[in-house]
């Protein structure tokens, strides 16, 4: 240290008045790089998110009225038949244009079945599963759903289950 002392002594003013100036430009950099640099980082990633959830409330807004016209006119209780779970499925695979993909149908416990989709379009198994909750009361147990090489199309495991059923 003393001769880094000796050195800054030995001189001149102007060369002095540089080296500190330069020492204190590189502090400033530094700061700037690791303090504040980070610190707006952060709140202009803030600000993007703000705007997305703005997005994302403008969308839940404008569709608002229709979800609750859909869910006016949908009957609130379902209440289950006595057709058995197997043939229920069957029937409603068929419906939703799944039949081709349903490979398997195993009773599981008292009210419930195992099924098996293979290719099966994705949007029409939710469509299908989200009838069978509202018009017959079936709920999913469980479920491991799997894309498959072709876009758009799944194979799926389901436990579904009735009360009563």
């Amino acid at each position: 240290m003393q001769k880094l002392k000796d050195w800054f002594s030995s001189l001149q003013q102007r060369e002095r008045v540089l080296v500190l100036g330069g020492g204190a430009a590189v502090l400033l950099v530094a700061i700037y790089f690791f303090a504040l640099a980070p610190f707006y980082a952060a709140v202009n990633g803030g600000a993007q998110r703000v705007e997305t959830k703005k997005g994302d409330l403008a969308w839940m807004r404008s569709v608002g009225g229709e979800v609750l016209a859909l869910s006016a006119s949908s009957p609130s209780a379902a209440a289950p038949s006595n057709e058995s779970l197997v043939v229920l499925i069957d029937r409603s695979a068929r419906e939703c244009g799944l039949a081709s993909s349903l490979t398997g149908q195993t009773p599981s416990g008292e009210n419930g079945i195992r099924v098996r989709l293979e290719q099966a379009e994705f949007d029409k198994l939710v469509v299908c599963l989200g009838s069978l909750q509202q018009s017959h009361s079936v709920a999913i147990e469980s479920a491991t759903i799997d894309r498959t090489a072709k876009p758009g199309f799944v194979n799926a495991s389901l436990v579904l289950t009735r009360p009563g059923g």
